[in-house]
């Protein structure tokens, strides 16, 4: 029953809105009575909180994989796979990172979204640490730097779809990466 109230929870934000959404607008779409949805739910905020925490999970989930899985590449190769992984799990599901992103007051979401970056983050330092870039700079302060910065343009890019190719956006955006890491010219 959770399953299908998440479900329809989902597709209510996504063809509704958060505004719009309701208990009763969400029961409808999950085939149940207003009351059995409270059984599971204290109310629409509880809801939206469960479905935003799945989202965030399954996004998380993908981000890290693609990470980690390769760890032992070069440097180019962990970038352009990172950015292509992470651009395809907000590309999944772009309507409810609009949701997310646009609609949700920032209080839903803001407590995952800092654990999901902290998770990230550092993943980054720590492959940055063990890799020694040549830039004298601290791997937790280039890990800072670099995960907002491609989160903000990856978030950008599949919201705002502008008129740039994919393989050029990931391209372009594993180039600033990896100019961030080299070495300074003086």
């Amino acid at each position: 029953m959770v399953e299908r109230i998440l479900e329809a929870a989902h597709e209510v934000l996504l063809v509704e809105g958060h505004d719009a959404a309701s208990t009763n607008r969400i029961a409808r779409r999950a085939g149940i009575s207003p009351g059995s949805l409270y059984q599971y739910f204290d109310g629409k905020e509880a809801i939206v909180d469960a479905v935003v925490a799945r989202y965030s999970d399954d996004l998380a989930a993908r981000v890290a994989a693609a990470f980690t899985t390769n760890l032992g590449a070069r440097g180019e190769t962990v970038a352009h796979d990172s950015v292509a992984a992470l651009l395809a799990a907000l590309e999944a599901d772009a309507e409810m990172l609009r949701v997310v992103t646009e609609q949700l007051p920032l209080a839903h979401h803001r407590e995952r979204l800092v654990a999901l970056r902290d998770q990230v983050t550092q993943l980054v330092a720590t492959y940055l640490a063990a890799q020694r870039p040549t830039r004298a700079v601290e791997p937790e302060t280039a890990a800072w730097l670099l995960v907002r910065t491609v989160e903000q343009l990856t978030v950008r890019y599949v919201l705002d779809a502008p008129s740039i190719a994919r393989e050029v956006f990931v391209s372009e955006l594993t180039h600033l990466v990896l100019a961030h890491l080299e070495p300074r010219r003086t």
